[in-house]
């Protein structure tokens, strides 16, 4: 079992920065101006294979076994993920299969091939692509390695706000988007153990909120459409970061699918870089609050860019 305190995710980020970029952390004057805050982007857009996820799949990786390693890896996802875990596997000489759903982005079906994974197309549901990551442990004895609920990969999933603490220790608040809860359990035991009073909010589109309904009922609660313009947003919770959104998470934003579009349009032009629509769901929620969030000093977590220029939704 890993240590979950602030050694254990020191030792994480220790582990994994010669296989990551240290991102940068942006700011626009305009946008503090529009909120009434002070906002920090922690922009993992500009990370490794487009996002965030390279954290997690890095560390995933080195806490293999040597058997493990012999025997490859394989997860399913509909894109980020996909593309980080086939560049951690090839940068450690491990094979990696990845199953992805037919309404996967095209760009990022291209770059998981072109980061030499295997690609395993499936049904656009959840529970086909459990069953065919499956099938594949079962056929050729390869570990899997869950998106998001996988202790290893949360405890590399925090590291993208250890980098964000250590600069800015004073953060009131820090705003993860939330699809299948990877990043943001990560995000908050980084908050608890890195900060004296950071509270932890989610954001996640409106058409797949059952992370929002999930922290209402107390329980794992699904969604009966993955229809959302966030496509890296379409998962859902799991048994081993549901516990640590719990205990950590304030409270989570639902936003609209014109919110995402607009933020997603907003930050292109006045801080001049592309994000994902995952990416905007966070700062579409301090606009949706604003009021909330007056004279705070506020992270944001700018989960990816991996956006297919030719179809921009703006």
């Amino acid at each position: 079992m890993r240590s979950i305190d602030r050694n254990g995710l020191t030792a994480c980020h220790h582990g994994i920065r010669p296989h990551i970029h240290c991102t940068p952390i942006l700011t626009a004057r305009s946008l503090n101006s529009e909120i009434g805050a002070e906002i920090y982007f922690k922009c993992e857009n500009f990370q490794r294979a487009g996002s965030f996820k390279i954290r997690g799949a890095s560390h995933a990786i080195l806490c293999l076994t040597p058997e493990q390693v012999s025997n490859g890896v394989v997860t399913h996802s509909s894109g980020n993920f996909a593309q980080a875990l086939a560049l951690a596997a090839r940068s450690a000489g491990v094979k990696a299969c990845i199953v992805m759903p037919a309404n996967a982005s095209q760009v990022k079906l291209a770059a998981t091939a072109a980061y030499g994974a295997e690609i395993i197309v499936c049904e656009s549901t959840i529970e086909d692509r459990q069953l065919q990551a499956n099938r594949i442990v079962e056929e050729r004895g390869a570990t899997f390695i869950h998106p998001s609920n996988d202790l290893d990969v949360i405890l590399g999933q925090s590291t993208a706000a250890v980098e964000l603490f250590e600069v800015h220790p004073d953060l009131d608040v820090l705003l993860v988007p939330v699809g299948g809860g990877g990043l943001i359990a990560g995000c908050s035991l980084a908050a608890v153990y890195f900060s004296d009073h950071c509270q932890t909010i989610g954001a996640e589109p409106l058409a797949v909120d059952d992370a929002w309904r999930s922290l209402a009922s107390g329980n794992i609660e699904t969604n009966k459409s993955t229809e959302t313009i966030a496509d890296g947003l379409r998962t859902g919770l799991g048994d081993r970061n549901f516990p640590i959104i719990q205990k950590n998470v304030e409270r989570i934003i639902r936003v609209s699918e014109q919110a995402i579009i607009d933020a997603m349009q907003l930050i292109w032009q006045r801080m001049k870089i592309v994000i994902e629509p995952s990416s905007a769901v966070a700062y579409a929620a301090l606009e949706i609050e604003k009021q909330k969030f007056r004279g705070k000093k506020i992270g944001v977590i700018l989960s990816g860019g991996n956006v297919d220029l030719a179809n921009l939704p703006y």
